[in-house]
Parts: structure tokens; C-alpha cells; sequence
């Protein structure tokens, strides 16, 4: 390897692996949105995939091959336990009560020593690495391309448009619903654990509000015509702040501006192509 790309890597590693999490994240705002879903648990999948695995690296002393995968576990479990009764809402309804429970296992996160308190956890071993950051992204868009162009993928854009049409026409909508939220648990669960295992450090405060507003902001901004779509939203607002370093003072009111002229002009994104579906 030449040694300015080996420099170069090596002082933008944190960034270049922070951009690949991000995209899994938008992609667990994709799945989602494309059921016509609003909701905003992403963030509180990720605290539980990043909290279990690092408990699960620290405590148990697991290899890594054991923790990513079953860093999933306990976000499908939590997706399981509030999807019955949170699906039925939509809207805003669905969000707020989403983002509530988000604030709830904050909270938790705050007053349980186990779990570092308000401290949070330190000394993760950064086991996470580009490769497979990067691995997990390609193979989940290929994952949802696939499915975005099957009948599975019409059924969710007929939800989209229109639930109770879909419904009439046969489409099980709570099933697609949860289905849906169960995949956005894994895709956040597995962000969580590698951007854990990344930066060797996690806390409360990286799993409330903020951060579940932020990954919706990825998937708006990209749209959510195809799954890279969404990735693309992603990478630019994590390199944003990169490229205003220089006005850190305003780097949020940029990515807010940024965010509600996306909303207000590009209501598809900024990527709007839409996939081609195969024939039924």
C-alpha cells in the first residue's frame, strides 16, 4: 500500500468507518419508510445492539464473530415486544410513541451502573474494522434491492401509497409492518455493535432524541426510492461536518437548512430514481 494512502487511511479511519455505520442506519430508516412506517426506534435499536455487544464483549468475553450476530438479538426481542401495540398507531402517533420508548431505555441507560450510568461504557476493544463495515453495507442493499424488485416489494409500495387499498387487494399489512420493524432492529442492532466496537466508547446520550432525528434526516434527504438512495443521504450529512469544520458554530443550522430544502424542493430526495420491478 502506498504510505500516503496508508496515512491517509489512517487519519480518517474513524470517519470513513462512521460513514459505513451511518449507512446501515439509513437503511434501517429505509425499510420503514417504505412500508409507509414513520418510525423513529433506530436509534434506541442501536443503544441496545451497542450496549449487549460490548457487554457481551467485555463481561463474557466473546470473539467478535459470536457478539455481531447476536448483537441482534435483543433489539428483534425489544421490536417484538412493542411492535404488536405500537403498529397499530400511524403517523406522528407511531412516532412519538416510538421515540418515547427510545427516551425510556435512555433513562435506563442513565441509572443502571451495570451498563456505565451516565459515564457510559469505556475501553470496548475496537474490533470492528473497514472491511466488514463496509461487507455488511453491500450485502444489505443487495439484500433489499432484491427484495425492493420482487412482489414483496410491490406489496410495500402499495402500502406506502395507499395501507387500506393494499389491504383490500390482499396485502397482510401488519405482517409487512412487522416484518419491516424486525428487519430496521437488525440492520440498527449490527450499526450499534460496530460503531461500538469502533470507537471504544458509548453513552446515553448517543441513543435519545437527537440521533433518532438524525437518522431520518439520512433517509429524507437521499429519498427513499432504492436503498441507496437513503446510504447516499447518509454520507453526505456525515461528511457536512467535515466539510464546515471550519464554521463549527453553525454546522447544525446548516444541516437543518439543508435538510428542509431537501424536504420542501426534492420531496423524492435527492437521488429519485425508483426501482424497476420484475413483472407478477
Amino acid at each position: 500500500m502506498p504510505a500516503w494512502l496508508d496515512d491517509f487511511l489512517w487519519t480518517y479511519q474513524n470517519l470513513i468507518n462512521t460513514l459505513g455505520v451511518n449507512g446501515l442506519l439509513a437503511l434501517s430508516m429505509y425499510v420503514v419508510l417504505a412500508v409507509g412506517q414513520l418510525s423513529l426506534g433506530q436509534a434506541a435499536f442501536m443503544g441496545l445492539g451497542a450496549y449487549s455487544s460490548a457487554l457481551m464483549t467485555m463481561k463474557l468475553h466473546l470473539p467478535f464473530f459470536v457478539v455481531l450476530p447476536a448483537s441482534c438479538v435483543v433489539p428483534v426481542l425489544f421490536a417484538l415486544a412493542i411492535g404488536v401495540p405500537t403498529l397499530r398507531l400511524s403517523g406522528v402517533y407511531l412516532a412519538i410513541a416510538t421515540i418515547g420508548l427510545g427516551e425510556v431505555l435512555r433513562t435506563v441507560y442513565l441509572n443502571v451502573d451495570l451498563v456505565g450510568g451516565a459515564l457510559g461504557l469505556n475501553g470496548i476493544p475496537e474490533r470492528a474494522e473497514a472491511w466488514m463495515i463496509y461487507g455488511l453495507l453491500v450485502v444489505a442493499i443487495a439484500a433489499l434491492w432484491l427484495i425492493g424488485r420482487s412482489h414483496v416489494g410491490r406489496a410495500m409500495e402499495a402500502m406506502r401509497q395507499d395501507p387500506v387499498a393494499a389491504s383490500v387487494m390482499g396485502v397482510d399489512v401488519q405482517r409487512y409492518q412487522l416484518g419491516a420493524l424486525l428487519a430496521s432492529a437488525v440492520l440498527a442492532g449490527i450499526a450499534g455493535c460496530l460503531s461500538a466496537h469502533q470507537s471504544s466508547f458509548i453513552g446515553p446520550n448517543e441513543y435519545g432524541f437527537e440521533p433518532a432525528v438524525t437518522i431520518l434526516s439520512f433517509a429524507l434527504l437521499g429519498g427513499i426510492g432504492t436503498p441507496v438512495a437513503s446510504v447516499v443521504g447518509a454520507f453526505i450529512l456525515t461528511l457536512l461536518p467535515e466539510l464546515l469544520r471550519g464554521f463549527s458554530d453553525l454546522r447544525l443550522v446548516f444541516n437543518g437548512l439543508i435538510i428542509v430544502a431537501a424536504v420542501l424542493f426534492l420531496p423524492r430526495g435527492l437521488v429519485a430514481l425508483r426501482m424497476r420491478r420484475r413483472a407478477a
